[in-house]
């Protein structure tokens, strides 16, 4: 049998240890422990931020005005930008964000921005697996329906 092991210089160089792919493999039943690192950019970090915040009733849209603008555009041309109106930023083991919001009118803003702290901060704990140290809400807006319509009729009325 020994006469039909590898006799290529490579093969005889290098130590069966060292190999990163020749381990052992757990035996069955039990959990395989496999070794690396994994590394979470920010922008998917901010990414499960901003679809969170998306989430929560009362939230018209996220970003200040210029950003809204901009993904107003991106929208048409379907490349909606989830990361609209979200900073983050990652650590090792913790994230922070800050979120920019718009709400609806009529909706208890307070408990709007309480419900995109919460929802945020649990879905990048649950997702990601970072801990939230913070999470700030900032109002930017509030939305009324029909403004979008009285933009339109204005122009009518100038033309």
């Amino acid at each position: 049998m020994a006469e039909n092991a590898p006799t290529t210089p490579a093969a005889q160089n290098v130590p069966q240890a060292a190999s990163r792919v020749n381990r052992p493999l757990a035996g069955r039943g039990q959990e395989a422990h496999t070794e690396g690192k994994t590394t979470i950019a920010e922008g998917v970090v901010a990414k499960v931020a901003g679809i969170a915040a998306r989430e929560v009733n009362g939230v018209y849209a996220l970003g200040g005005g210029g950003a809204r603008a901009l993904g107003a555009i991106r929208d048409a041309i379907n490349a909606t930008d989830l990361t609209q109106g979200v900073k983050v930023e990652v650590g090792e083991t913790q994230a922070a964000a800050d979120v920019t919001i718009v709400v609806e009118y009529g909706a208890p803003i307070q408990e709007v921005a309480d419900q995109v702290r919460a929802r945020v901060a649990g879905a990048i704990n649950r997702l990601v697996g970072l801990e939230v140290v913070e999470v700030n809400v900032d109002v930017n807006d509030v939305h009324i329906p029909g403004d979008e319509n009285n933009d339109a009729e204005s122009e009518k009325r100038v033309q």
